[in-house]
């Protein structure tokens, strides 16, 4: 796993031992940061379940402004704050140890521009977290909402919080969906 371009380019993270955290291939994302390349320059980007902070280390890299971390994990915690120390990165970064959804309700204070959920497929709760996304402080009426899940994942609902899927990325065993509020 490495960094994919920007100032960091080429530099490798290293990822939490054991099977709690699944880190996005380089190849997904790649895909992954060709599709947000007009968005991520000067952003404020939030990595929700960031593991060992790969896509938000990569936002940074590319220009992203500053970028929140929020894991649970201390092994995954102990990885992302190597991780940012290495590629020079931490001065742009907030890592938030704890929960995402009480990070959603109380801590964040900023509006992001990008917000990317990858929560564990295993105990997946998309539809509470993109509810709880959508309610935040963190969330306003630009914002882009990526969520990486399985294949099978359905999003219909997301029609009753005034999003819409405006492009969806599928490979072999997992998918991006892209999300943003409808226009008025």
């Amino acid at each position: 796993m490495r960094v994919i371009a920007g100032t960091a380019r080429s530099l490798p993270l290293k990822s939490p031992k054991g099977d709690n955290t699944r880190p996005t291939i380089d190849k997904h994302k790649e895909t992954l940061f060709n599709c947000l390349n007009n968005y991520i320059y000067d952003c404020i980007f939030v990595d929700l379940f960031s593991g060992s902070g790969a896509i938000a280390i990569e936002a940074l890299s590319r220009g992203a402004k500053k970028a929140y971390l929020v894991e649970r994990n201390k092994e995954a915690l102990k990885c992302i704050k190597e991780n940012l120390s290495f590629t020079h990165l931490d001065s742009k970064a907030c890592v938030v140890s704890g929960d995402v959804i009480a990070f959603l309700r109380s801590q964040a204070k900023e509006k992001a521009d990008i917000i990317f959920l990858d929560p564990p497929f295993k105990e997946s709760t998309y539809k509470d977290i993109i509810e709880e996304i959508v309610k935040s402080d963190v969330c306003c009426q630009s914002t882009k909402i990526i969520v990486e899940s399985t294949l099978e994942e359905n999003f219909d609902y997301i029609d009753g919080l005034d999003l819409e899927i405006y492009k969806v990325k599928e490979y072999k065993t997992c998918k991006h969906t892209f999300m943003q509020f409808r226009s008025s």
